[in-house]
């Protein structure tokens, strides 16, 4: 995710990056949207919580595929890729202005783990954006070594402790590990979140700071795949200057792998029944494969940006991306409202994987309209404004200039 700060001409603009990262934050909210209306374990462990039979369970399975992990990914490429953009690679007054955007981008990040939910990434792009910056003039060899080791790094960690599940006494369980809720447990979750937006700071609160604290264990993921956003913009792979034939290749070899890969693990996931001691397969599967389909995806998308036929199809998910800091925000703040009650509609709980994906869909029409409208008008989202008004310290000009 690039979140720009700084205006860049029409004429200017990378097309692909606008609409790899309008894609992006769009995809990211079809995982989201599970953490907020449904009891957080039950994004790692799907019997957690809700209904996981016929039509539910077809929906976490193409989640699964199709989307866990696949869309953060593309999603911190980008972030890599644009601070790359912004800052270049020599020293002067842009690298001091992008410790300031880091810097206020910590901060928003806080307000909204603390005020909205808890499953924020702002924070954890911000410390990864103070640490990247030095890997910036690196060759591309080098970056994607360091960012397949950071990666690697977090995946080893990550499946261990899944792994470490297979040496649990059989008489312990999903709800003796934490992995699960007892009902009470379940049903006292439920109804603070639907009694009202100050008690459900209490578990969002916790969540976060827990978040915080994995950032330390897991961070290597998103530094790795920084990184790798880096060196794929040195290459040109993102800004749209590969070939055709290249990017074709780029999407065979990373969907016709990768999906069959994560396919495989979630299937066996299901036949399992989600048990314990096979959780690290498709935990493992599907880390390792979400590099290759991101992959995949980014260089179909990277093919239909070459088309002229598909300009208009285009150019809403470009919008969308030009505004990814708002409309990443605004997902939240939809949620929220619909999910806490007393200041909204209180459907936490309420909300079977069906419906979740319907109104996710729902969302995702709603801000592709949107952002198209706005920037007829003006010339950042309104988020984006906020953050480069105060990243420069003074007001910034948001609406458009009329000639």
């Amino acid at each position: 995710m690039s979140l720009h700060t700084a205006p860049v001409a029409a004429k200017d603009r990378f097309e692909s990056l606008d609409v790899l990262r309008g894609i992006a934050v769009l995809g990211i909210l079809m995982m989201n949207v599970q953490a907020f209306t449904m009891a957080s374990n039950a994004y790692a462990y799907p019997p957690a919580h809700m209904d996981l039979t016929g039509a539910n369970l077809t929906v976490w399975y193409i989640s699964h595929v199709f989307f866990e992990m696949k869309f953060i990914t593309i999603f911190s490429a980008l972030f890599g890729a644009g601070m790359l953009l912004m800052v270049g690679e020599e020293e002067g007054a842009s690298r001091k202005l992008h410790f300031s955007r880091m810097t206020w981008l910590l901060v928003i990040g806080l307000i909204h783990m603390f005020g909205l939910w808890f499953g924020d990434i702002l924070v954890t792009y911000a410390i990864a954006g103070f640490i990247i910056v030095f890997f910036r003039r690196m060759s591309p060899g080098k970056l994607i070594g360091w960012g397949l080791f950071w990666i690697m790094l977090s995946g080893l960690l990550m499946i261990a402790i899944f792994a470490s599940f297979t040496l649990l006494p059989a008489d312990m369980g999903p709800v003796d590990v934490g992995m699960a809720y007892s009902e009470e447990q379940l049903a006292e979750l439920v109804n603070t979140y639907q009694s009202g937006y100050w008690p459900s700071r209490i578990p969002n609160a916790i969540n976060g700071l827990a978040g915080i604290l994995m950032v330390a264990f897991f961070g290597g993921r998103i530094v790795g795949v920084m990184l790798l956003g880096m060196a794929l913009y040195k290459l040109g792979f993102v800004l749209g200057r590969w070939s055709v034939r290249n990017y074709v290749i780029a999407a065979a070899v990373g969907l016709g792998v990768g999906l069959p890969i994560v396919a495989w693990g979630g299937q066996l996931a299901i036949e399992d029944e989600f048990a314990l001691n096979t959780m690290w397969i498709h935990t493992a599967t599907n880390y390792g494969g979400s590099l290759l389909v991101s992959f995949g995806y980014a260089a179909v998308v990277n093919l239909a940006c070459k088309a002229p036929w598909l300009k208009l199809v285009r150019a809403p998910f470009a919008a969308a991306g030009r505004m990814a800091f708002t409309n990443y925000l605004t997902q939240s703040i939809v949620m929220v409202f619909l999910t806490v009650g007393g200041i909204g509609l209180g459907l936490f709980g309420e909300l079977e994987r069906v419906q979740q994906a319907q109104l996710v869909v729902t969302v995702w029409i709603v801000q592709l309209i949107v952002s198209v409208l706005w920037l007829q008008m003006f010339r950042f989202g309104p988020f984006e404004w906020l953050w480069r008004s105060l990243s420069y310290g003074k007001l910034q000009p948001i609406m458009k200039v009329k000639t």
